[in-house]
């Protein structure tokens, strides 16, 4: 395939030495893109938190916070594949753009009215905010072979990506804060919407999104979901998801038994940095074996980082079995967002992307639910949760190893096409 000079980098031989993240970095577009991305991505991490101040400060009960807030959660999976679909046909400025302004619409509105007074139209506006999310995730990950060119070099770029979104969940609930404190929750939902556009808006103003255009296929319903390997990986990470949605319920009440109620944010936060730094140490070299060998070893290493909190640790044990669990997030992302180059065709890499986000986010939702079930005379019953997503997910991967049976290195599949008027050759 030929491209524009614009976006086309010297030929470089494969690295010989692990690739350092300053290096990448330095790769034009790479700094801008994933700068633009976890500012558009904000709102993801900002409106749970904004929506549950939002309706307290109003007067409305917790009950109907966390309703509002679930709603968004959801509706934030469930429409991911669809903008995905939309990008691999349309391409980036169309998905994102049309994605974004529906959502900073629905933040906007949700900004001036009252949820405790008005619970059905607040919502309503959730659910729009949450469906409309912008692909960003998808979006980078489907340019990341485009403006990085080198197989090693990509692998580390992902890890930066995987490590971006920790970042997310990081500031996003600290923004929320900062801002609630200086101003007030309706600037916080002001804020959310603001964010979100212009992070959308600086991802689009990108030549790589704009430029780059979608291979031509056909209709069919199923899409990716038609590889096995896609269906594989999707579940795992379901399963994924309920480990971390349980998480969020171990840290309340882990705080609420011990008297440290600190644990509620130190334990999310400790995961996030447990994963920052894991995704940082694998996206630096090549890993031996196949996507099915990788991801056992991944999935083993989860699963047991969130064993020791079966037997209720005290605050620090607890905080360190979150780091340690962490510590195989990101790697665990990295190698499945790696494996699609090689398991679906490139035509549909941004919906087979949203599917795997989309069951993450799925998995928490259910997590958080069914751990916040158990009774509250189990000391344990949030753990067990917790840990049965993570051994439901790795069992799952070991019974569909087979399906991963694929090398990283062999990027066969063709990309879509960049620019107008390049061909394959």
């Amino acid at each position: 395939m030929t491209t524009s000079p614009l976006l086309q980098r010297p030929h470089q031989p494969l690295l010989r030495t692990a690739p350092r993240y300053r290096d990448i970095l330095a790769i034009p577009f790479v700094a801008r893109l994933l700068a633009s991305a976890i500012i558009g991505h904000l709102p993801v991490a900002m409106a749970p938190l904004a929506i549950l101040l939002a309706v307290r400060t109003g007067g409305g009960s917790l009950g109907l916070a966390g309703v509002l807030a679930a709603v968004f959660g959801l509706a934030a999976a469930i429409g991911q594949p669809g903008w995905g679909r939309l990008l691999d046909r349309r391409g980036h400025v169309v998905a994102i753009g049309v994605s974004a302004a529906a959502s900073s619409a629905a933040f906007a509105a949700l900004s001036v009215l009252r949820p405790a007074d008005h619970p059905l139209p607040a919502a309503v506006l959730a659910a729009a905010a949450g469906l409309c999310t912008p692909p960003l995730e998808a979006a980078a990950r489907v340019l990341w072979d485009h403006v990085v060119t080198d197989p090693r070099e990509r692998r580390a770029t992902l890890a930066l990506d995987a490590c971006a979104q920790e970042v997310v969940f990081i500031a996003g609930p600290l923004l929320v804060l900062g801002l609630n404190a200086i101003a007030g929750t309706a600037l916080v939902l002001t804020a959310t919407a603001t964010v979100g556009a212009a992070g959308s808006a600086l991802f689009l103003s990108a030549p790589p999104a704009r430029f780059w255009q979608p291979a031509p296929s056909r209709a069919d319903w199923l899409g990716p979901l038609r590889v096995p390997g896609l269906r594989a990986l999707a579940a795992a990470l379901f399963g994924t998801g309920i480990t971390l949605g349980a998480l969020n319920v171990v840290g309340v009440a882990a705080g609420e038994r011990h008297d440290a109620h600190y644990l509620a944010t130190v334990m999310p936060a400790a995961l996030a940095v447990g994963s920052l730094l894991g995704g940082l140490h694998y996206g630096r070299r090549p890993w031996p074996g196949t996507v099915a060998s990788q991801l056992l070893v991944i999935g083993a290493g989860f699963l047991l980082g969130t064993v020791p909190m079966l037997a209720d640790p005290a605050p620090h044990l607890a905080i360190g079995a979150a780091a340690l669990s962490g510590l195989f997030l990101a790697p665990l992302l990295v190698t499945c967002f790696h494996a699609l180059e090689v398991l679906v065709p490139s035509r549909t890499l941004a919906e087979a992307s949203a599917w795997l986000v989309a069951c993450l986010g799925l998995g928490q939702a259910a997590g958080t639910a069914l751990a916040g079930l158990t009774p509250a005379t189990v000391s344990v019953g949030a753990a067990e949760v917790a840990v049965g997503g993570a051994a439901a997910g790795w069992l799952l991967l070991l019974a569909t190893r087979r399906r991963l049976a694929v090398r990283l290195h062999d990027n066969s599949h063709e990309p879509a096409e960049l620019l107008p008027g390049s061909r394959r050759s």
